[in-house]
């Protein structure tokens, strides 16, 4: 079979996440960890972390803000992948591969202020690669932080909409798509998410709320399965997701803005975006039990999408929380701690 671009890009980041993995074995400080990262990057390697790990430009700042902490935290980590694939940028062609799945350890150390458990821990993740030169240029690597906040018995946000837990992997179980996919299915999946981006755009514009199911049904399935960010949760059935996600979220937040997309792609059923920032709106009061605020804040969103036919049935979603909830003055980590210290008095 020959090699292509995307098989090569793959091969590259499985053996990146391997090297990543075997260095946190070995406990290995900021050193060890950007020797490995300059192994699989460019000098220059630009990388897009969620708050409060923030951009950072080369491998070292990469190990010193991300690995070496969480690893200095986490014994025995693993990559825990549930889907995998890789994909043409719709804007402008460039290569990335996709990771998403959790990591996961045994909690025996604080991390970011967040009390250990001295259990397993699992840190939602979704990472996005751009490769090019058989190098990594750019990266980003969003994780679910309130989500590990809960699993240690805190409750930064005062009301959740859906249900989290532990989310799975793809009901099919083809996540991991190791081998380059029929462009055909990749290019439908693709055109399905624009599809359905394009939908949503719509609804901004027209300033409509509260639109009927049959308005999803035209890009979704009605026994969809949405797996929201901790603080949110996730939801199953377009009538469930509308009721428990979608009209919260558009009515508590006005003046919605779309940012656009750093990346957009999909192979097989897969497909895929983050932004930086996706959107940027204001909270009207209500959303995740939080007042309203006059102060526009962006939002930084990862989807993961898998295609079953002609409509969407399967959706993975990370919010920068933290980062959205920091520009209208409420630092979720500074109150975990907070609630940290007062369960100890």
């Amino acid at each position: 079979m020959p090699t292509t671009d995307t098989s090569r890009a793959k091969a590259l980041i499985l053996n990146y996440q391997t090297e990543l993995e075997r260095a946190g074995r070995e406990h290995r400080d900021e050193d060890g960890f950007a020797e490995v990262i300059a192994g699989f990057a460019h000098e220059d390697l630009h990388w897009y972390g969620v708050h409060p790990f923030g951009e950072r430009h080369g491998s070292h700042a990469v190990a010193r803000a991300f690995w070496a902490p969480l690893c200095g935290s986490f014994e025995r980590l693993q990559r825990r992948q549930d889907i995998f694939f890789a994909g043409r940028n719709a804007s402008d062609d460039a290569l990335w591969v996709v990771s998403m799945g959790h990591l996961m350890g045994l909690f025996d150390r604080p991390f970011l202020g967040i009390p250990p458990t001295g259990r397993v821990a699992m840190l939602r993740y979704a990472e996005f690669c751009h490769v090019t030169e058989d190098r990594i240029a750019r990266a980003s690597l969003f994780v679910d932080l309130i989500g590990l906040m809960q699993q240690s018995g805190l409750s930064p946000l005062p009301a959740a909409t859906g249900q989290h837990f532990v989310y799975p992997g793809p009901r099919t179980h083809d996540g991991l798509q190791l081998a380059d996919a029929d462009p055909v299915e990749s290019a439908a999946t693709l055109s399905l998410i624009d599809r359905m981006v394009d939908d949503l755009s719509a609804l901004n514009l027209s300033g409509e709320d509260r639109c009927p199911p049959e308005y999803l049904a035209r890009t979704w399935h009605d026994d969809m399965l949405w797996y929201g960010p901790a603080g949110i949760g996730a939801t199953y059935t377009i009538e469930r997701y509308q009721a428990q996600h979608q009209y919260p979220f558009r009515t508590g937040l006005t003046d919605k803005v779309f940012n656009g997309h750093i990346c957009r792609c999909a192979e097989g059923n897969y497909g895929g975006f983050f932004g930086w920032p996706n959107l940027t709106n204001r909270a009207a009061g209500g959303f995740l039990g939080l007042p309203a605020s006059d102060k526009a804040a962006d939002m930084r969103v990862v989807d993961i999408y898998r295609r079953d036919g002609d409509k969407l049935a399967e959706n993975w979603v990370l919010i920068d929380l933290p980062h959205w909830l920091l520009q209208q003055g409420v630092n979720v980590l500074e109150r975990s701690r907070e609630l940290t210290q007062a369960s100890f008095e």
